[in-house]
């Protein structure tokens, strides 16, 4: 949601910060989740800031860390094109959670291991081949320590390892590799950054501070290499980048978001998401954007966006079941969508587990105009 993944932050920090912040990375092992969200959630970040108030955007500075909110993330996800045609949707997600706040910080005596940490940071990086039939997902983590892992704003970096994202902020080169499977895509912003909630500071509950602030680059133009087993592709097409930072948790009773990015062929996107109460209801706090062609936008309330589930999945993993299908409205836009997953299955259990992955998109604007387009779907809480 404003991709509350501040929660996902969370799960695996609650889960693995303990283990990996005492020990150097030893082989790569697959990660289960074993955390539910509203679990982790329940640390309340004293001693870090919080997000209380709208505040200017400052760039090139916010495109780099925020060591005194707990938790962060820059999240790019995409649809590209081989020259043959072949579809692929790919994610490279970065997570920063402060381990001791910025107050403590400045009067704890030095630390004699050079492996000691301040920062944790952890990365999943996914690709979904939709004509092969296949869904790749990976995570790492790491610490801030001897170079392993880090983020910085001038120039702008975020990495763990190998896997990277480098450039100025609004245009970054996408490094990623594991196995058979790896992305080097520059991507680069079309339009200026989208402040998302009121003037950035994107509202989850009622609570003071319970927010964050939040800019998405919502049309971003792909074009690199994708490498799946021994084939390397030339592939080109569109991706989309949120920005986030927070010290918060979900409010009381939410258990899971359903979050659209979408990126319609007029020009336009809409990210929306929606809060889900443990009574089934949708949270007031739920929001989203509509992007006009110029760059202009509207802010999206409940009572403005219908989103109704026309189709289901179930995990093969253990039937946990998830929408699969929606036809999502926005009438006062002229907007009705049909989004459908190019992949059923694009769940990642990477520490937490959610279904994230690329969809398709058809319907109509304005004055009945048929529409198409492309984007991301984010699904947290249905396992739980």
């Amino acid at each position: 949601m404003n991709r509350v993944l501040v929660a996902v932050a969370i799960v695996v920090v609650a889960s693995g910060v303990a283990l990996f912040a005492r020990r150097p990375s030893g082989p790569r092992v697959p990660i289960q989740a074993t955390v539910a969200v509203r679990e982790a959630l329940a640390s309340d970040g004293t001693g870090f800031t919080r997000a209380v108030a709208p505040r200017a955007f400052a760039f090139p500075a916010d495109h780099g860390p925020h060591p005194d909110f707990r938790t962060e993330w820059w999240y790019y996800t995409g649809n590209v094109r081989a020259a043959d045609g072949r579809r692929f949707g790919f994610q490279l997600t970065f997570f920063r959670v402060g381990l001791v706040p910025a107050v403590e910080l400045a009067a704890a005596e030095p630390r004699a291991s050079a492996w000691a940490a301040r920062q944790f940071y952890f990365a999943h990086f996914a690709v979904t081949d939709v004509a092969g039939g296949r869904f790749h997902a990976f995570s790492r983590t790491s610490r801030d320590a001897l170079g392993l892992a880090g983020a910085s704003a001038s120039p702008f970096r975020v990495w763990i390892d190998d896997w990277s994202t480098a450039g100025d902020g609004s245009s970054a080169r996408l490094r990623a590799a594991e196995g058979d499977v790896a992305i080097d895509l520059q991507v680069s912003a079309a339009k200026p950054p989208v402040a998302q909630g009121d003037h950035g500071l994107s509202r989850k509950g009622p609570e003071a501070g319970n927010a964050s602030f939040y800019y998405s680059l919502t049309r971003m133009p792909a074009q690199g290499v994708l490498r799946l087993g021994t084939e390397s592709l030339e592939v080109s097409g569109s991706a989309w980048m949120d920005r986030e930072w927070s010290t918060s948790s979900l409010a009381h009773g939410v258990v899971g978001w359903d979050w659209f990015a979408l990126q319609l062929d007029d020009g336009r996107e809409v990210m929306f998401y929606l809060l889900r109460r443990r009574d089934g209801e949708i949270d007031p706090h739920s929001a989203g954007t509509l992007v006009e062609a110029d760059g202009a936008t509207r802010a999206l309330l409940p009572r403005d966006v219908r989103v109704e589930i026309v189709g289901y999945w179930r995990s093969p993993r253990d039937a946990v079941r998830y929408p699969a299908r929606w036809r999502l409205s926005v009438p006062s836009a002229s907007l009705t969508l049909e989004v459908e997953p190019r992949l059923a299955d694009q769940e990642l259990v990477v520490g937490t587990r959610y279904w994230e992955g690329a969809v398709g998109v058809s319907g109509s604007g304005v004055a009945g105009h048929p529409l198409t387009g492309q984007g991301y779907v984010e699904l947290v809480g249905y396992s739980e």
